[in-house]
């Protein structure tokens, strides 16, 4: 049976709904905070600022990470900038804009009240991450300089060169390591999530293993915050490192936090394109660098000539032709789709599966040292992977895995459907839609983990009774037990293909049947496909070593287990939604000119399944989106 999903959206108009929420939320007297224990899974930028906020707070904090820091989270690989209203520029720019253009970047596929949230704070984001020393760019006057990014007419993304991921990364860092030194958070690195403790239907803890030592070990909380990242590595190559993975996730979702738009998924457009099978993983050109660089493709099939050999008259500008009023910077979807219907036209360069981004006029304009300011350490790595320098000859490009819109279903708190179970940043699934605009990451993880759950789960402490707990209770245990004994048989098939070879296999399913473009047909193979490898995963793994000690295969092997499992709601839910929206693009539906189709009369809605345990079976559950702001009409970027 159907869950009726309650949003908990406040009421009264758009702009005073987070103030009129904050105002109504109920408090944590600052000398009651030290009596409850909070869990923080993940340290990247919404894992890191709010086990720093909630430190600071006075809540005792325990955070987790299987990287060896905190710095080494993914976030830290994000390049191009933090979008934040300010209107610096004074170019149009305000609150509501970025509230509208991230709703209809999205596709109109997002909650109204958490977009418009989000843009309000975007404009503390940076003052906070000023105050800390964040390094961001800044003109000849010394203010904080903007640049353009997709899907947007004015420009609001603050950056520091082509590493802001990183810049922000060692901000939030900075603030962790202070509460760490305070001893308000008590930080475990080298630990991973392996499973949720629910107690009387609320989240109270969770189960990890120490990936150095082996250890499984018990953790008691009173809330749960989930802030793990996306799952993109799914398709085995994205732009993710290779640690990122969906089981933090899953396994809440296994313990009944519903799983929301799973088949929303991001192609970035500018990345490096495939050179081998055995690659491991993708690299990503920042968007920023379609600010000056130009995306063309020979006009004429099969032109295999030079780049620079190619008079400008037999160049195809495609996108500056197709969407003149936003040129280049139309949103990441529709310039990965195009870019994939040239190259199948026949038109890529290289291999045949790129295209070029061009930055010739742009230095003939301003000159290779302001070309070389703005995006020294991009160039720098496009040399050193393709040996090729970019200065002299067009980058090539192609789409790839990049971010998922989908996620855990939150409500306007960032709860899920367990009580006491937050999830921040790309984790949820909220604010994105169907499409997330260039630069918006970092401004979600920060906003959430800064400025909106220091209130919510405040207000879930303050007005909720929860009995104490050890991590003697018989929750504990069986859950414990459960994934020792997940473990142990990883270890004891004994067959004959490696984790890798299985994560391989998956991704190339993936990318086959659930890729850039989808059908009917590619997607009832993969839902065919994908239990088949997953059988075969549990009869044949060969997972060498032990337990109890440092095990790399063990932990893919866990990590490919889950994603088997994901994999196949990813591809049900693609089926399930007939029609075109953002990066979810069936072929079926699209209008006359190639573009996304969208049906608002069946599927304006978040789709968010319930886990049944019965083979793979899930219950769809609906939250209609409400739009009272906005006017839900064909997405236009021309």
């Amino acid at each position: 049976m159907a869950t009726v999903l309650d949003s908990k959206v406040p009421s009264g108009p758009l702009g005073e709904k987070w103030e009129k929420h904050k105002f109504e939320s109920k408090l944590v007297n600052p000398a009651n905070r030290r009596k409850f224990s909070v869990i923080v899974v993940g340290t990247g930028l919404a894992g890191a600022s709010a086990a720093a906020s909630l430190g600071d707070m006075g809540y005792k904090v325990k955070a987790f990470c299987f990287q060896d820091s905190p710095r080494r989270a993914h976030s830290i690989a994000a390049q191009g900038g933090i979008n934040a209203a300010k209107n610096y520029r004074n170019d149009g720019d305000s609150v509501y804009r970025l509230f509208y253009d991230t709703i209809k970047g999205g596709d109109y596929r997002a909650r109204e009240a958490n977009v418009h949230r989000l843009a309000q704070v975007s404009v503390n984001i940076i003052d906070q991450c000023v105050a800390q020393g964040v390094p961001f760019a800044r003109e000849y006057g010394g203010l904080l300089d903007n640049r353009s990014f997709g899907g947007a007419q004015v420009s609001r993304t603050f950056y520091a060169r082509g590493q802001t991921g990183q810049q922000l990364l060692l901000g939030a860092y900075s603030a962790l390591a202070r509460q760490i030194h305070l001893k308000n958070v008590d930080m475990h690195t080298r630990t991973e999530m392996l499973d949720l403790v629910v107690i009387d239907g609320r989240a109270r803890g969770i189960i990890t293993r120490n990936l150095v030592t082996g250890a499984v070990e018990r953790h008691v909380a009173d809330a749960v915050l989930l802030c793990t990242g996306g799952y993109g590595n799914v398709f085995f190559l994205s732009t993710n490192a290779q640690g990122c993975n969906v089981t933090a996730t899953w396994r809440a979702h296994r313990r009944g936090a519903f799983m929301a738009n799973p088949c929303y998924t991001q192609i970035h457009p500018t990345c490096i394109p495939v050179h081998g099978e055995d690659q491991s993983k993708l690299t990503l050109m920042s968007e920023s660098l379609r600010n000056d660089g130009r995306v063309w493709v020979p006009k004429a099939k099969g032109d295999k000539r030079r780049a620079e050999d190619i008079p400008e008259a037999e160049r195809d500008y495609f996108l500056e032709r197709k969407y003149p009023a936003f040129g280049n910077l139309v949103p990441r979807d529709i310039a990965s789709r195009n870019a994939k219907e040239v190259c199948d036209e026949g038109r890529g360069v290289g291999e045949g599966q790129a295209v070029y981004l061009d930055f010739a006029a742009s230095i003939q304009r301003v000159g290779e040292n302001v070309i070389r300011d703005r995006y020294g350490n991009l160039f720098d790595m496009y040399a050193k992977i393709t040996a090729e320098n970019p200065y002299k000859t067009p980058m090539k490009i192609y789409p790839a895995v990049h971010y998922t819109m989908g996620g855990l279903w939150v409500d306007y708190n960032l709860q899920s459907t367990i009580p006491g179970l937050f999830v921040l940043g790309e984790a949820n699934f909220s604010d994105h839609g169907a499409n997330r605009l260039g630069a918006s990451a970092l401004m979600q993880g920060l906003a959430d983990g800064y400025f909106v759950i220091p209130y919510t789960l405040g207000n879930y402490l303050g007005g909720t009774k929860l009995d104490p707990v050890s991590a003697d209770a018989p929750e504990f245990a069986a859950v414990e037990n459960e994934v020792t004994e997940c473990v142990n048989k990883l270890l004891s098939v004994k067959g004959n293909k490696t984790p890798l070879a299985f994560h391989k296999e998956l991704g190339k399913i993936m990318w086959n049947d659930c890729g850039m473009a989808r059908d009917k047909a590619g997607l009832e193979s993969a839902l065919k496909r994908i239990p088949e490898l997953r059988e075969e995963f549990w009869n044949n793994i060969n997972v060498s070593g032990e337990a109890g000690e440092f095990n790399q295969q063990l932990e893919r092997a866990g990590r490919v287990a889950d994603f088997l499992e994901f994999g196949e709601l990813f591809a049900k839910d693609a089926l399930i939604r007939e029609e075109s929206c953002g990066g979810h693009f069936r072929s079926e539906h699209q209008t006359e000119e190639g573009e996304a189709k969208r049906d608002d009369d069946n599927f304006a809605h978040v789709a968010a399944y319930e886990w049944t345990g019965k083979n793979g079976e899930q219950i769809r559950n609906v939250e209609q989106l409400v739009f009272e702001n906005v006017k839900l009409t064909q997405r236009s970027y021309k």
